[in-house]
């Protein structure tokens, strides 16, 4: 089924054919998965929520416009999911998971021994997104983490693609204004 496009492919599952749902599912899983780690930052939840994803995606496949592409739509499924699965969780319980996986010292901080320099730089830079808006995180995640290309980033964003590239260009401005100010280890080593 591998050679099927996507819009024959909905058209069989629409029509009962599990297999066909399945070579989607398997098409997309990764990039559906990636956004809601990305969103929510726990693989157990990510997966969650990205099994969540396909089931709505599966219960709405006869209203979606075969004319258009499947992933910027399942993406915009994934990323509702992720927000609303992260805010019905809280802050307060994924603290408590890390503590639990031993993720976090006892005074809060992550334990760094034995980190390399490249894994404390994406540490760092992870934790400098973490600093902007929500709007901006996903912009970014979705161009850079996801390598979506503007088109793709805009439609599951639900914008015009120019909007995208002036939303990338704000918030990656205010992610080199964090970096300057929070993470200039970061900076000085970029400069290198």
């Amino acid at each position: 089924m591998a050679q099927l496009s996507d819009a024959d492919l909905i058209h069989r599952a629409r029509r009962g054919d599990a297999a066909a749902w399945d070579s989607l599912m398997q098409q997309h899983q990764e990039a559906v998965f990636r956004l809601a780690y990305l969103i929510i930052g726990d693989p157990d939840d990510a997966e969650d929520a990205a099994q969540e994803t396909f089931i709505r995606a599966y219960r709405s496949l006869n209203r979606f416009d075969t004319d258009r592409p499947l992933r910027p739509w399942l993406l915009r499924i994934a990323s509702n999911t992720a927000r609303n699965q992260r805010r019905s969780f809280g802050r307060y319980f994924a603290a408590l998971q890390r503590l639990a996986r031993g993720e976090v010292t006892m005074h809060g901080e992550p334990d760094v021994e034995g980190l390399t320099i490249q894994q404390r730089d994406a540490r760092a830079l992870w934790q400098a997104v973490q600093r902007l808006n929500e709007a901006d995180r996903q912009v970014i995640y979705l161009r850079h983490f996801l390598d979506l290309s503007v088109e793709e980033a805009a439609g599951v964003l639900n914008i015009a693609p120019g909007t995208v590239k002036s939303r990338l260009h704000r918030a990656l401005q205010r992610l080199k204004d964090v970096v300057e100010v929070e993470f200039p280890s970061l900076r000085s080593e970029a400069s290198q």
